[in-house]
C-alpha cells in the first residue's frame, strides 16, 4: 500500500510517500545529508520504497526537521498499516557493522512506546546533536503505533547510529510484510 502525505507547518515542510511493499527505492533529501544517509540505509535495508522531500528551519537547528520526519514518517507507516490485517506484526533485526552491533525488535500492533538503550560518544554526528536519534524514533514510534526496543553498543558513532538504522528498516519490513499464513489482524483482540 503506498502512502502519501505532506504537512506543513511555520517551521517545516514535508512531503513524503512509504510503501512497505516496494523495492528499497529511495529518494530523500532533508538538507541534512548524515540523516539523509541513515534514512536511505534503513529503507533500502527494510526493502521499502521511501521519498522524502524536507524543507526546514535549518538555520535555527536540525530539530524540527528530524522531529517533523519521524511525525510524518510515523503517519505514513501506521496509515500502510490500517488494520494489520495479514501482516506479521512482530520481528527483529540484530545487524553488526565492524565493532559495532545494533538489536531492534519491534511490535507493530497500535501501541506507541522506544525503549532505547544505547550512547553516542560524540557531542554531534554530521552535525546532529545524538539525542536527537532517540527523539526521532520516539517521535515514529508513537505517531506510528510501534512497540520498539532499540539497543546498540560499539566504539565508532557512525557505525552504531548506521546500525541502528538499518536495524529498524529491517525489522520494519519484515514486520509489515504479509504472513501469507492468514489475512486476519494478528491480534487476539481482533483489533489493534
Amino acid at each position: 500500500m503506498n502512502v502519501s502525505l505532506a504537512r506543513e507547518t511555520k517551521e517545516t515542510k514535508i512531503a513524503l510517500t512509504f510503501d512497505p511493499e516496494g523495492t528499497g527505492k529511495v529518494a530523500v533529501e532533508t538538507g541534512i545529508p548524515f540523516f539523509d544517509h541513515m534514512l536511505t540505509g534503513m529503507a533500502r535495508h527494510g526493502g521499502f520504497d521511501l521519498t522524502c522531500t524536507v524543507t526546514g528551519d535549518l538555520g535555527v537547528d536540525s530539530h524540527h526537521t528530524i522531529e517533523d520526519t519521524g511525525i510524518v514518517l510515523g503517519d505514513a507507516i501506521k496509515a500502510a498499516i490500517g488494520e494489520g490485517r495479514g501482516i506479521r506484526r512482530f520481528a527483529h533485526a540484530i545487524i553488526p557493522m565492524d565493532e559495532s552491533l545494533a538489536q531492534v525488535a519491534l511490535d507493530c500492533g497500535g501501541r506507541g512506546y522506544l525503549v532505547y538503550t544505547g550512547t553516542f560518544g560524540a557531542r554531534t554526528l554530521g552535525n546532529i546533536p545524538p539525542d536527537l536519534f532517540e527523539h526521532f524514533f520516539y517521535t515514529l514510534c508513537i505517531h506510528a503505533g510501534i512497540t520498539a526496543h532499540i539497543r546498540f553498543t560499539g566504539r565508532n558513532d557512525h557505525h552504531q547510529c548506521e546500525a541502528m538504522f538499518k536495524a529498524f528498516g529491517i525489522a520494519l519490513g519484515e514486520a509489515l510484510a504479509k504472513s501469507g499464513k492468514t489475512k486476519e489482524i494478528p491480534s487476539t483482540k481482533g483489533t489493534f
